[in-house]
């Protein structure tokens, strides 16, 4: 790939200059003002990119048993390489920004082990630490471990191992429903708003009540959201499972009660704000006194790692026993849902990794959750763990 800045007093002279010597295809990747080093060249800088051009001794012809890549597939191919070459720079700036004082010569396995998590915005406090208790793992405890890593026998993979040791060690999972073996078993969901709460708890009705032929009772008190209660309905309605709608406390326990018959109940709750939570809070509290209840909190993971933070703070009052993540499939940093896990000591129970019902859900699991942090796949790969 070619990339090249072109200068001028315009914008649109620049460009010309760039697709006349570059040809058509070329791409612009960026437009500024000429930093004061370059302003004799012009008042505007235009960065564009194209593929490097073919040697003029290449053979004029190729073979015909393999088409030539077309320009869009060669151009996807060039910034997929480049892309990965700014992630490495990434990693290796965020290796130096704290080489001064904690890895100046440690090995690279070690550094590279504490830019992949960062990178994956698990807090750099906590990376530290896991790093070093990865370390101690490998010497019994002796402090000394992190330098010596590179002279051990067989230490890439004795690192490896003490590092996935580490990092399961900090959380737990648990996609059990209910809170006991005996019926029915309760399930309510909760959390912010746009969460994914009602498309999930289908997906939970479909894969663990209906596909097993067990008896389902959906129960909704989202009186607060228009339609909330119309689209729990309508994918009620498709499936063949009977709707209540709770408007306060005291009719959600009295259609507890009635359905006690029945295998599975599941509970939709409100959205809520950090402003609307002290609104709630009688369903706050009779979720949380209820030992019935398997009350967990529903959490996109796509949200910034603050945020997700004092959302979790929030909702302290409904005592959550499990935190259930959704829109896996929406970002590529999975370090926060780690984080909380490890923060809170609640275990993970499900991953939602797309709309559709009831394909996108999955038991979160210790390996799956490791191999998104420690290669930066996507929520939609589905490699081996």
């Amino acid at each position: 790939m070619k990339i090249k800045s072109y200068y001028s007093h315009s914008v649109e002279d620049a460009m010309a200059s760039a697709r006349q010597e570059l040809g058509p295809e070329a791409m612009l990747l960026n437009t500024r003002k000429a930093p004061p080093e370059t302003r004799h060249l012009g008042d505007y800088e235009v960065v564009f990119a194209t593929l490097a051009p073919q040697s003029n001794d290449a053979p004029a012809t190729s073979t015909p048993s393999a088409p030539a890549p077309t320009s869009a597939e060669r151009l996807s191919q060039e910034f997929s390489e480049l892309k990965k070459e700014l992630e490495g720079m990434r990693r290796a700036l965020t290796r130096t920004a704290y080489a001064p004082q904690q890895w100046s010569g440690m090995p690279q396995d070690v550094s590279d082990a504490f830019a992949t998590l960062t990178a994956a915005d698990v807090p750099a406090d906590l990376a530290r630490e896991i790093v070093q208790a990865a370390g101690a793992r490998l010497s019994g405890g002796r402090t000394s471990a992190l330098r010596s890593v590179s002279r051990l026998d067989g230490a890439a993979g004795n690192w490896q191992r003490a590092l996935m040791e580490e990092l399961q060690s900090r959380f737990s999972v648990d996609s059990t429903l209910g809170t006991g073996q005996s019926t029915p078993r309760i399930l309510a969901l909760v959390g912010p708003p746009g969460s994914g709460k009602t498309t999930t708890l289908v997906k939970l009705a479909v894969n663990y009540g209906l596909a097993a032929r067990k008896g389902v009772v959906l129960l909704s008190t989202d009186t607060r959201r228009v339609g909330a209660v119309d689209q729990l309905r309508s994918y009620a309605a498709i499936l063949g499972i009977n709707v209540h709608v709770a408007e306060t406390v005291g009719v959600l326990a009295q259609a507890i009660e009635e359905n006690h018959g029945k295998e599975l109940l599941f509970i939709d709750t409100p959205g809520l704000t950090a402003a609307e939570i002290a609104d709630e809070a009688p369903l706050a509290h009779f979720l949380a006194t209820r030992a019935d209840i398997d009350t967990q909190l529903v959490l996109p993971a796509s949200m910034k790692p603050a945020d997700l933070t004092r959302t979790v703070d929030v909702f302290a009052d409904f005592q959550p026993r499990r935190l259930l993540f959704t829109r896996l499939d929406e970002t590529a940093s999975f370090g926060p849902i780690f984080h909380e896990a490890a923060r809170t000591t609640k275990p993970l129970s499900f991953f939602a990794t797309g709309q559709r019902i009831p394909e996108d859900l999955e038991i979160a699991g210790r390996e799956r959750l490791l191999e998104l942090i420690l290669t930066g796949q996507d929520g939609r790969a589905r490699t081996a763990a």
